[in-house]
């Protein structure tokens, strides 16, 4: 038993026949002498006849129980009923009477219970095994809607404005040469800006391969928060859409995924004023509570249905983010006219300091 360990996980079936031909040699190899004080046994010393004579098939048992957890299922088959072959047909043709039928019930058992403990293990490791793909398959799923939605936010917003701005440029370049370089100045700065949220983006995702190149993973400019929400508005503005930007209660910093989210949320609900509430007005309210997160984007639009155009994700992507941080999305045309797009995101409670007497 002991030079079977160091065979046993690398050829568990060379270590099983070994074990076979080993503890076939041992009882085959026992004086006749004990073969006939064996049989003379009383019948509460026949599970003792067993362990004395046929003691070292639980070597096998042991080894057959391993090949059965880690071994593939048609050698496990063989190897099974190699074994029970074997260890019967030694048994009956050394062991008589009472004896014979103890003994083979005996070896069967500790077969069997070999063979439940290996079918045991082995099936607890494929649940791991399955679990953990399971999990790399919805992280792999979570990372590719993320991807989505930073996508989606990020160019439907400057492309509905590149459009808008292309529009007029062009309607207006013989007439009013002035405005139209304008338009042309906001496509510019929008492209460029756009260009910077798909670099970062990219290289975000190029760093996560360890062979990157030290270029390519040098420091990226930060991502997008309501820091930048004025600024989102401006160039609303170039697009037509004067936006109304308040802020309340205490103004402070906020984790960056929900910073983040929010951001995207006001981005994909004032791309949705540009492209379908056909107004020049819109208003931005951010709420800094002391437990959520509230920002609001209220237009005196035509309104829209609630699901938003049957192709586009952007609601969709907002009800997403939301989610994830376990918020809540109010989505929807007001009673007096116009649109709302309304969430609140829960805010992790501040860590309080505690102060040492003194």
């Amino acid at each position: 038993m002991s030079l079977l360990v160091g065979v046993v996980r690398r050829m568990p079936l060379l270590a099983l026949a070994l074990a076979l031909f080993g503890s076939t040699a041992v009882v085959v190899g026992t004086p006749s002498s004990t073969h006939e004080g064996l049989a003379a046994a009383s019948h509460e010393g026949l599970a003792a006849s067993y362990q004395g004579q046929f003691l070292s098939y639980l070597a096998v048992d042991l080894v057959l129980g391993f090949v059965v957890a880690t071994c593939a299922q048609r050698a496990s088959v063989v190897a099974v009923a190699v074994s029970v072959a074997v260890q019967l047909l030694v048994i009956g043709g050394f062991a008589h009477g009472d004896n014979l039928t103890v003994n083979g019930v005996i070896a069967l058992l500790a077969m069997a219970a070999s063979c439940m403990a290996g079918l045991l293990s082995r099936g607890r490791r494929e649940h791991v095994v399955a679990l953990r793909a399971q999990e790399v398959a919805e992280a792999v799923t979570a990372e590719r809607l993320r991807i989505a939605r930073e996508l989606h936010d990020m160019v439907a917003h400057s492309i509905g404005i590149i459009a808008i701005q292309a529009g007029v440029g062009s309607r207006v370049i013989q007439t009013q040469p002035a405005e139209a370089r304008e338009a042309l100045r906001a496509i510019e700065a929008t492209s460029r800006e756009t260009l910077a949220g798909l670099r970062r983006t990219l290289v975000s995702l190029r760093q996560a391969d360890r062979g990157a190149t030290a270029a390519e993973q040098s420091p990226l400019a930060p991502a997008p928060g309501l820091a930048d929400v004025e600024r989102l508005a401006a160039a609303t503005a170039d697009a037509g859409v004067r936006v109304d930007v308040r802020r309340s209660g205490g103004q402070r910093s906020v984790p960056a995924d929900i910073d983040l989210s929010a951001y995207r949320i006001v981005q994909e609900a004032l791309t949705n004023v540009v492209r379908h509430a056909g107004t020049g007005r819109c208003r931005v309210a951010i709420d800094y509570g002391d437990e959520e997160l509230s920002v609001e984007v209220v237009d005196d639009g035509r309104g829209a249905t609630g699901n938003g155009s049957a192709h586009g994700f952007g609601i969709i992507g907002m009800r997403e983010r939301v989610g994830l941080l376990h918020g809540h999305l109010s989505v929807g045309p007001r009673p007096e006219g116009g649109f709302r797009v309304a969430a609140k995101l829960p805010l992790p409670a501040p860590v309080g300091v505690p102060v040492e007497a003194r």
